[in-house]
């Protein structure tokens, strides 16, 4: 199971997004992070389609697109044609969960299935064999630099267990809080895929990139 790096640009300073972007690349980072938020399934609201696409040239990255909107089967196509490569809904945020999935897997896309702090892991299982990453959320989604819940660390060992019961290949993506003080306690609970936003954009972007995946070696190496 490969432990990858995925910065979010929300934590960014959009004066500089593609250098920002291009140090990150540069220094490791496989996934790029694309929070999306409607105002209504989150209190925030953040960037669309526009932004995705303007940034999509400048970067060889996976665009990991977040969507906290509401019923994003709306914009599937959209998105696809901005440049995203995975798309993780929020369960909370569809009437129809398998439909939207199929959406996203009928649009060429990798899929992502999301869910928030209070939903209980289970919710996930109908959909295991549906998707190719679970998201778990471990702040409440919509406002970045919240500090990491620390029951989430159980909630990444049921789904891990889970996911290695029903034996599929899905990898277990976190997002929130997540730092290089605590990346290790997410790792050791099951996580593969990390998110992290202020930890790496604050300060020195390329130092704390190489930090991030220094960290994955040791840990693959134990």
């Amino acid at each position: 199971m490969k432990n990858i790096l995925a910065p979010s640009i929300l934590a960014a300073d959009f004066k500089e997004l593609g250098q920002a972007i291009k140090t990150i690349e540069e220094n490791g980072a496989e996934y790029l992070h694309y929070d999306v938020m409607d105002g209504i399934f989150v209190p925030s609201i953040s960037f669309g389609m526009p932004v995705l696409a303007s940034i999509r040239s400048c970067t060889k990255q996976v665009m990991d697109v977040h969507l906290m909107i509401t019923e994003p089967i709306r914009y599937i196509k959209e998105f696809k044609e901005a440049g995203a490569d995975l798309i993780t809904i929020h369960l909370e945020a569809c009437e129809d969960v398998a439909a939207t999935i199929k959406a996203i897997r009928e649009a060429g896309l990798k899929v992502g299935l999301s869910i928030k702090p209070a939903t209980e892991a289970e919710a996930i299982r109908p959909y295991l064999d549906q998707i190719d990453m679970i998201l778990v959320m471990s702040v409440e989604p919509g406002f970045g630099g919240q500090k990491f819940i620390p029951e989430s660390l159980d909630k990444i060992r049921a789904l891990r267990a889970m996911v290695e019961e029903a034996g599929v290949d899905v990898d277990i993506e976190v997002d929130g809080g997540v730092n290089a003080a605590n990346v290790r306690d997410v790792l050791d609970a099951g996580a593969n895929v990390i998110v992290a936003g202020s930890a790496v954009f604050k300060n020195d972007a390329a130092a704390n990139t190489r930090e991030f995946l220094k960290i994955f070696d040791e840990y693959s190496a134990k």
